[in-house]
């Protein structure tokens, strides 16, 4: 019997799930270097050389993090070593539902600001709920990758530095690299991300960056933890050395990508490009008559969820484009066949999503 012939692997830059993204080749490749050790004079230069451009990345002055996780272990970080007693968790998808179950798997207590998918909590309605409902931590997902909305963290930060000794705790997973995110400037308390979005790597590594006060706090709680203590990975990254083995491959492509994105020119023409792509996803929907589940101004620069006209079903529209050799994704959770997520980001280009969208004119006429 004649063995069958393998698939041949899908084309670079056709792949716009909202995560994982597609890895660019280049990044690909630099995964093939041989193994160093982890204890060794390379691993040390290889962390250092991180600093400046994470620093960048992330707009702080501060240690940027690296761990072998999923971006969840650094939420998990975030809770450990910041949550006191008692968190409020702004709640408007699946992903700000994990980080509200995290306080309670932690043992904290959750205090819930629920708002319907597709919205965004505005300022007044934060400040209201400080008001009413003492707590030492607010946990919020800055683009919810569920519902594509995009909260408005600066605005939201102003107002919890409005009472006393509440840290803000920022998942910025699909947001971070895509979409500005000022962790000095807005002075965000733990701003996370995941290696598998807007950044364009492979999954496996969370980053993440913590405040002062959120340092001094982490000093004060006894259940941080090992493996997601703040203070000993916080010591071990000024050192340039790693807490753990780590999944070295990875970092070689964080280092190949963090290369690939200087010479784009920086994350703000990433921002520009990411911006740009959103821009098109728009216009085109306004054409088509599609609508968007957020509200303008509230979107996510980097995951588009619309809602399909009536008679259209995501698995009938995905299914199609996965036989043209493209990959979207459905909605997700309760939304899952009534929306469509396109995610527009990493080191897609607005040429390719432009191929994309004249595809998708005859699946939601």
């Amino acid at each position: 019997m004649t063995a069958r012939a393998a698939p041949a692997p899908p084309a670079f830059g056709r792949f716009f799930l909202p995560g994982p993204t597609d890895v660019h080749p280049e990044v690909m490749a630099a995964m093939q270097r041989p193994m160093i050790g982890h204890r060794s004079g390379a691993m040390e230069l290889l962390l250092a050389g991180f600093e400046a451009p994470l620093g960048r990345l992330f707009r702080t002055a501060r240690p940027v993090l690296v761990g072998t996780t999923s971006a969840t272990g650094f939420m998990e970080m975030a809770v450990r070593n910041g949550v006191r007693h008692r968190a409020l968790s702004i709640v408007n998808g699946s992903f700000s539902e994990r980080f509200a179950n995290l306080v309670r798997a932690c043992g904290k207590e959750c205090i819930r600001l629920d708002v319907p998918l597709g919205c965004a909590v505005e300022p007044d309605m934060l400040r209201d709920t400080l008001r009413r409902t003492p707590v030492d931590s607010v946990t919020v997902v800055h683009s919810e990758t569920s519902t594509g909305v995009l909260q408005d963290v600066e605005t939201l930060a102003t107002v919890v530095r409005e009472f006393d000794d509440v840290l803000l705790l920022v998942d910025a997973v699909t947001s971070l690299a895509g979409s500005p995110v000022e962790t000095d400037r807005w002075q965000l308390d733990f701003a996370l991300t995941g290696s598998q979005k807007a950044l364009a790597l492979p999954p496996g590594l969370a980053l993440g960056v913590a405040s002062e006060r959120m340092l001094e706090r982490a000093r004060t709680l006894p259940a941080r933890g090992l493996y997601f203590d703040l203070v000993s990975f916080l010591d071990a990254t000024t050192k340039h050395q790693p807490t753990n083995t780590p999944a070295i491959p990875l970092l070689f492509a964080l280092e190949a990508q963090l290369g690939r994105i200087e010479r784009e020119g920086g994350v703000e023409e990433r921002w520009a490009r990411h911006d740009a792509m959103r821009r098109h996803v728009e216009d085109w929907a306004e054409r088509r008559g599609v609508a968007y589940l957020p509200r303008e101004g509230r979107r996510s620069w980097t995951v588009s969820c619309l809602k399909l006209p009536q008679g259209k079903g995501a698995k009938q529209i995905v299914g199609a484009l996965k036989q043209a050799g493209w990959t979207i994704g459905s909605g997700y959770g309760p939304l899952k066949e009534s929306t469509i997520r396109i995610g527009h980001m990493g080191d897609h280009t607005v040429a390719a999503l432009d191929e994309l969208l004249a595809l998708l004119d005859g699946l939601v006429a």
